[in-house]
């Protein structure tokens, strides 16, 4: 790790060590010790029983990713002393390394103290939020909760957010390249599986407090969240190339499909091929050939328009579905992939540059005599084998 990087992790371990020590100076009573018990009751069944699920989201993710302890931490921030929510904390990141990521050597040990420090940092934060707008008090003394009370239990569930997110975006943002510094905060989807998880955690904090054996229902919720998050997955790994991100093949073609017979006007297909790739895996390797593949990915997403249908064919070859187009535009936009792939330079572990061109082929549809998408698909495939034999590294439009 660079250096500021094991500052941050050992600090954050150092500030949650230094915490749990100023924590257990307060005793907790009996009933904080109750539904503690509680909690931990509803929560490893929880994580036992979709751990599974957990394996199979790491090993798909490759990056980091939201996983679904929030619900139960959250809940305690809202209804444990500090000491305790710290102790449920260590209990389920113990218990999830010890099914989850024991025996994963790229991920050792140190990476879950730390995720267990962030949490535990942010649910302190988050309890705070609660102890100083007097919510907890509120809610222990069975006082019925008010507009100021939600307002203030939102307010924690942003710090809680807030803090997680800084920690670990700073770790990332110090340790590898991001693309965009928005990819810090994570996707769309797992924020808001965020959110889900801290509302969710409000209502069995209110279990808790009014009538506690209600908190093992939430299992049957969290757990089908997770079956759903799961089938989501599973549904995108379908229609994804891993390499590269795009769309594969069946999920281009059937995608294609919806839009042609959406759109009214010419529709342009392009049908891109990386010239002397298999020179590239030869002298470099598969890992610098699959670089490429990826950098090539990036460079189309970036080059067509918002709508385009971008996919990975097969191989080398890339395919664009163009809706509601001309011949000019189509030849635009062909030739702009064509000069940024040139441009394009990717490095191998030793510095060495490669070089790459590409051959694209185009049809228009209806233009074309056949009807369908595969006969255009067909057309556009032609036209791009004939620019290969014409000498590679340019544009051929099919029928002109």
């Amino acid at each position: 790790m660079p250096g500021r990087v094991r500052v941050l992790v050992l600090g954050v371990v150092l500030a949650v060590f230094v915490l749990v020590a100023l924590a257990a100076r307060t005793a907790p009573a009996l009933g904080e010790w109750m539904a503690a018990g509680w909690l931990a009751a509803a929560a490893l069944p929880h994580l036992h029983a979709s751990h599974w699920i957990q394996r199979c989201r790491r090993d798909r993710a490759g990056t980091p990713y939201v996983d679904l302890c929030s619900v139960w931490i959250f809940a305690g921030a809202i209804v444990l002393p500090l000491v305790l929510e710290l102790a449920l904390v260590a209990v389920l990141y113990a218990h999830r390394w010890a099914l989850v990521n024991r025996f994963d050597a790229v991920r050792p040990p140190h990476r879950t103290v730390f995720t267990a420090a962030t949490l535990a940092l942010s649910a302190a934060a988050a309890a705070t939020v609660l102890r100083l707008s007097d919510v907890q008090d509120h809610l222990a003394g069975g006082a019925r909760p008010g507009w100021v009370d939600l307002a203030a239990v939102v307010v924690a569930a942003a710090v809680q957010w807030v803090v997680n997110t800084v920690l670990v975006g700073t770790v990332i943002a110090w340790t590898v390249t991001v693309e965009h510094p928005r990819l810090l905060l994570g996707s769309a989807s797992d924020n808001l599986l965020e959110m889900g998880q801290l509302a969710l955690g409000v209502f069995v904090a209110l279990a808790l407090l009014w009538w506690p054996p209600a908190t093992l229902l939430m299992i049957i919720p969290t757990f089908a969240l997770h079956q759903c998050v799961q089938l989501d997955q599973l549904k995108l790994a379908a229609r994804t190339d891993q390499r590269t991100g795009l769309l594969n093949a069946i999920a281009w073609h059937e995608q294609a499909e919806r839009a042609l017979q959406r759109t009214r006007g010419l529709v342009g297909v392009l049908m891109i091929d990386l010239d002397w790739f298999k020179r590239i895996n030869d002298t470099h390797g598969h890992p610098v050939g699959d670089d490429v593949l990826a950098a090539v990915a990036t460079v189309l997403t970036r080059a067509v328009r918002r709508g385009d249908t971008v996919g990975r064919y097969g191989g080398e070859e890339f395919a664009v579905l163009l809706p509601e187009v001309d011949e000019a535009e189509v030849r635009a936009i062909a030739e702009r992939i064509r000069l940024r792939i040139r441009a394009l330079r990717v490095s191998t572990p030793r510095g060495e540059p490669v070089t790459l061109s590409a051959t694209i082929g185009a049809a228009l549809h209806p233009a074309m005599p056949e009807a369908d998408l595969d006969g255009v698909i067909r057309a556009a495939d032609d036209a791009l084998y004939a620019g290969k034999k014409a000498g590679r590294d340019r544009v051929a439009l099919a029928g002109l």
